[in-house]
């Protein structure tokens, strides 16, 4: 069993406790550290965690730091962790700068530690449960919207909220990223609050990302075009849908759909809704950290993979400065 301390109390903080609370097979929760001494009391009595008043006190009585703190904090604890040879598990964005992310995979490296990010919609049910069916996309289209919330408008809302399709597209196609366009305008919050980006890779595919959080209900689906196949996912209603089309026709179904083609080409339409397991994604992002420690196998979300979607999203970033330069 691994021994467990958090860094961090705040919304995401406390979720993470209560998943850890549910893991007692592969995780002993030593205790958490938040430097809001008033709040850390009150998490304390709430959840039955002990709150240590030293970080450092914490991080030398556990094996794995978990760090659930504003992003301007990941890479210094990162760096601690892996100085006192601990492994760690931290939320995205990774780093708040792809350069610090990159010193952050030397020292983990160098210190033999695991390390894995928290971009946790690779582990919703709805995207598992079709993800061995994304072969070669062409096309991809996502929509990750969100009503009005203060909470995270400290930082663009490509950094809050895009990045987490940039980790599906960049895990979903396998390929170099050619070109990027990208437009945002800040509404509410002094950066942007609504973006669309445009990524070109080298193998062909097109993905167009936009992300709000300026809406009015909440939205987050992804469609996925490639060859004779069309795949929905909808992480917020945690629902997959697969629609194939296949050249042999059944003629002995009356309720067949044939979709014809022209010049005596037909194609039958098949629906399929992979059923999606009731998980706690979460939860299971963190029971995979543990297994990859106990079992010496890679990780499902590396270092290498929290910095590809940082450095994408920076680029998006720049991008949307210039356009924005320009109408000034």
């Amino acid at each position: 069993m691994l021994k467990i301390g958090v860094l961090g109390a705040g919304h995401l903080g406390k979720i993470h406790l209560k998943c850890i609370q549910n893991l007692p097979e592969v995780y002993h929760l030593v205790g958490f550290y938040d430097p809001d001494a008033q709040r850390a009391q009150i998490v304390s009595e709430e959840l039955g965690v002990p709150a240590y008043a030293d970080m450092d006190a914490l991080m030398d009585a556990v094996d794995v730091v978990d760090i659930v703190t504003p992003t301007l904090n990941h890479y210094d604890l990162g760096v601690k962790a892996a100085r006192k040879v601990k492994h760690f598990f931290i939320e995205k964005p990774i780093t708040e700068t792809p350069e610090q992310a990159r010193e952050l995979i030397k020292l983990s490296e160098e210190a033999g530690v695991k390390a894995q990010v928290g971009h946790v919609e690779r582990f919703n049910p709805a995207y598992q449960s079709v993800q061995d069916q994304i072969q070669n996309p062409m096309f991809i289209e996502t929509h990750r919207l969100a009503e009005f919330n203060p909470r995270g408008t400290d930082v663009p809302v490509v950094l809050d909220l895009m990045i987490h399709d940039l980790d599906i597209v960049l895990h979903a196609v396998k390929s170099n990223v050619r070109k990027i366009s990208a437009s945002g305008v800040a509404v509410l919050s002094d950066s942007p609050d609504i973006a669309n980006a445009r990524i070109e890779f080298d193998n062909g595919c097109v993905a167009n990302l936009t992300a709000s959080r300026i809406s009015l209900k909440n939205m987050r689906k992804t469609r996925i075009f490639q060859r004779d196949a069309y795949i929905t996912v909808d992480f917020l209603e945690k629902k997959s849908e697969l629609i194939r089309m296949k050249n042999e026709i059944d003629m002995d179904d009356p309720y067949a759909m044939i979709m014809d083609l022209g010049e005596g080409k037909k194609k039958q339409i098949y629906f399929e809704q992979p059923e999606c397991a009731p998980i706690n994604a979460i939860q299971e992002e963190l029971h995979s950290f543990a297994s990859a420690i106990n079992k010496k196998q890679e990780v499902s979300v590396s270092l290498e993979d929290g910095y590809r979607a940082l450095q994408v999203a920076h680029e998006i970033l720049h991008k949307i400065e210039l356009n924005l330069n320009l109408i000034a």
